[in-house]
């Protein structure tokens, strides 16, 4: 149950990342004028709201299902026999990084959308399915220390993989900051926009996808060298796929003015591509089940004498 509860939670983490980009291509970030109410007035988006007022609402309340599936995943953790105290503690640790997000996204709107806090609200999304993802791996596992299956410096360079991923995620959030799809309709002419030329930007997140490609496929030909794990091997080849439809992604959404669906797409795209570059390191490690302390054998009780 523990395993179910925890891919759940996963899963919804990357739902809203996938929802919280569609309020921003629909042009209803601002839907809702105020936070945590609807409006002044109101707590649920009124008539006058339209469209984009369901929109954000909608996205708002998503986080309360997502927050059901992290509760699911606690408890699942915590009445798990044995009980497994590591889960537990990611759990909360979802939970936590859930409400805090919550408040970024407000403070995202009462700021007006300032691109700055939109890219900070990302990137803690992605730290949400960071430690979903953690939690689900590590519930296939024991509760063992951990046992390298390759060399340190070979894991160590996984986790260079991984920076160097996040680095290209990030990138990703400041092309935004200064792209095409502001969050507002394109009238509105008050959300700002980070003040770099979108062309360079553009480029500066190029510049990370040709050097996760060139890493991914470097640790390809190390894991083949140095005869790493089967898993690893295979999930090195995943993120390389994810990686290789991604830049077509890129590419195709630049030289066509970034069209909704194709952005959306690739949101969706980078989850996936944090994801499967956040499994390789884990593919490299194992854990066992944790040995049940030793008892003394109990004393067999004496007969009473007359």
């Amino acid at each position: 149950m523990v395993r179910r509860a925890a891919f759940a939670a996963l899963v919804m983490s990357v739902v809203i990342v996938v929802t919280g980009g569609a309020v921003r291509l629909t042009a209803s970030g601002l839907g809702c004028t105020t936070w945590p109410r609807c409006t002044d007035e109101s707590l649920t988006p009124t008539a006058e709201m339209g469209f984009h007022g369901v929109v954000e609402f909608t996205n708002r309340m998503l986080t309360y299902v997502l927050s059901a599936a992290v509760g699911w995943a606690i408890l699942a953790a915590r009445c798990h026999r044995p009980w497994r105290r590591g889960l537990t503690r990611l759990g909360w640790a979802q939970f936590w990084l859930v409400m805090s997000n919550a408040v970024l996204g407000g403070i995202t709107v009462l700021t007006g959308l300032n691109p700055y806090t939109v890219a900070l609200h990302m990137i803690a999304a992605m730290g949400l399915v960071w430690v979903a993802l953690l939690m689900w791996e590590r519930s296939k596992e024991g509760d063992g220390p951990a046992k390298l299956s390759v060399a340190r410096p070979i894991h160590q360079l996984s986790y260079v993989l991984v920076a160097v991923v996040g680095l290209l995620v990030a990138a990703g959030t400041l092309v935004t900051g200064a792209g095409h799809h502001p969050g507002t309709p394109q009238d509105n002419k008050i959300v700002p926009r980070i003040p770099i030329d979108y062309d360079r930007l553009a480029q500066f997140h190029a510049d990370f996808a040709f050097v996760s490609v060139g890493l991914t496929i470097a640790m390809i030909f190390v894991f083949a060298a140095v005869k790493a794990p089967q898993p690893a091997k295979a999930r090195t080849k995943e993120l390389l796929a994810v990686l290789l439809l991604q830049g077509v992604l890129g590419f195709v959404q630049y030289f066509t003015d970034a069209p909704e669906l194709m952005v959306g797409l690739h949101m969706l795209g980078a989850s996936l591509t944090w994801i499967a570059a956040l499994r390789i390191p884990l593919a490299l490690r194992v854990r066992e089940q944790e040995e049940a302390p030793a008892h003394l054998p109990t004393q067999a009780p004496q007969a009473a004498t007359v």
